[in-house]
């Protein structure tokens, strides 16, 4: 995991890292990403991450798997 500023991420994508990451996505990708946060209530990290993890690994937590506490 990349570190945050001034801190170091050990569990989750950080706030700081995910809108690094957003900014760097074209407005379509974003707008999908916050979009998608809003209707399942999720901070927008969360759902970058998941999306990330299911890239990576088809068997890991994904959106239809359960509502996770984050």
């Amino acid at each position: 995991m990349l570190p945050t500023v001034g801190q170091e991420t050990t569990e989750h994508l950080s706030p700081v890292v995910a809108r690094m990451i957003l900014v760097a996505l074209p407005d379509h990708v974003r707008e999908a990403f916050e979009r998608r946060a809003a209707e399942i209530e999720y901070p927008v990290e969360a759902v970058l991450e998941m999306a990330l993890a299911g890239f990576l690994d088809s068997e890991c937590l994904n959106f239809s798997d359960c509502k996770p506490r984050y």
